[in-house]
């Protein structure tokens, strides 16, 4: 399983390096690695099942169980499949490598979500800011 932090970084790369249609599969698969991670965390295996046509939408809702907070993150992921389907119906589109940019981008805010949620639980209960994890840090 790569790490989060080994995530974080190909996605900062991706989004640097004006990511093309063609990174859409790697970028939708590194934000199930990251929502595999939470799952993991709270002791569970992942599932193949999907959700709407999407495994990251049945991660997410996996995610969820028992812990609302996380919904926080919801819209993040509908966002990254919506940006990935774009991109698998009209890869040619003129505005594919906006869109590709944007799944990076997107699938790190889920990477930072995660990670602050790694780190207290109660991220998310106000809103995906991380005004917990600021607050243990001061």
């Amino acid at each position: 399983m790569i790490a989060l932090e080994a995530i974080e970084a190909r996605l900062a790369t991706l989004a640097d390096s004006a990511p093309a249609a063609g990174d859409a599969e790697e970028i939708l698969g590194l934000g199930e690695a990251i929502l595999e991670h939470w799952v993991r965390a709270r002791g569970e295996s992942p599932t193949e099942d999907r959700q709407e046509g999407s495994r990251l939408l049945a991660l997410h809702r996996q995610g969820t169980r028992e812990m609302p907070s996380f919904n926080a993150c919801r819209e993040s992921c509908r966002e990254l499949v919506y940006h990935y389907n774009l991109l698998k119906w009209q890869p040619e589109h003129p505005d594919a490598g906006r869109r590709a940019r944007m799944m990076a981008l997107l699938a790190n805010h889920l990477c930072l979500f995660v990670g602050g949620k790694l780190q207290t639980e109660r991220l998310g209960e106000f809103c995906c800011a991380s005004k917990p994890v600021r607050a243990q840090s001061g």
